[in-house]
């Protein structure tokens, strides 16, 4: 987990616990980045939030961490949970996703739904958007086309191999992407939702999202959706700039947060 500070301000905490040693006094806009998301293209993001007033945290997986779920991203999840439980954040939160993202955030709800407490730390979370959220049925599209993005014969072998990981490794990965899927779908963080989806990704498939936002609709969520005709998987910011941030901004001036200013 990474924090983006606009005045370099040093969030120290227990290496144990994950309890900050001060309570964030801005809203938190927590980012599920993308596999083989760059420092640079994550910065972006973080300037766009610390210009409305949010502080900014990212966390991502690497594609080890997504292939073997026991050993790898089970345990990032474990301490993001420890660290929404052991702290307070009195202006609220709002999830960020992106890609795989979602599927990290799915190993979260796995351990939330497991606790007595979770549905008081989901209770935090004020707010979600998912930026070319993954199916999971898309993994062997997705992963080589995040790991070799330039290498479109090296990408089909690695797809042949991440078809046939998940066929061999059922108890070991597969049947985690399964329950995680579910979670996701069916018992989200019940806070307002923002899908950004495009047409042409394969990936994060305009179908997909269409019936995760079905499924949300019908628990009696706030679910919006913008779908472009074109647009690359987790590019909708960098090709649709202008119309990307207004949509962000909307969705935030929407959102309930805790003693949060009308003004963004």
């Amino acid at each position: 987990m990474t924090f983006y500070s606009r005045h370099r301000k040093d969030f120290g905490r227990d290496s144990e616990t994950l309890r900050l040693h001060s309570p964030i006094d801005k809203p938190l806009v927590f980012i599920f980045a993308w596999l083989q998301a760059s420092e640079k293209h994550l910065q972006k993001y973080a300037e766009f939030y610390h210009e409305q007033g949010y502080e900014v945290l990212s966390v991502q997986i690497s594609p080890w961490q997504l292939a073997w779920p026991v050993y790898g991203s089970q345990k990032v999840a474990g301490d993001i949970v420890k660290f929404l439980a052991n702290n307070e954040f009195p202006r609220g939160i709002v999830l960020h996703g992106f890609s795989v993202g979602g599927y990290l955030w799915g190993e979260c709800l796995v351990k939330l739904t497991a606790q007595p407490e979770g549905k008081q730390i989901l209770a935090k979370i004020g707010g979600q958007i998912w930026d070319s959220l993954a199916d999971i049925t898309e993994i062997p599209v997705g992963v080589p086309h995040a790991v070799l993005p330039h290498h479109p014969t090296l990408q089909g072998f690695l797809r042949n191999y991440m078809t046939y990981h998940l066929k061999l490794f059922h108890e070991e990965a597969t049947q985690y992407y399964v329950k995680c899927t579910h979670l996701f779908h069916h018992e989200p963080a019940r806070c307002p939702a923002l899908l950004l989806v495009s047409k042409t990704d394969p990936v994060g498939t305009e179908k997909a999202n269409l019936r995760l936002r079905g499924i949300w609709d019908s628990l009696g969520m706030k679910t919006s959706m913008k779908c472009w005709d074109k647009s690359p998987h987790v590019g909708h910011f960098h090709k649709h700039r202008d119309e990307y941030i207004e949509l962000l901004l909307t969705h935030l001036r929407s959102l309930d947060l805790p003693n949060r200013k009308a003004k963004l």
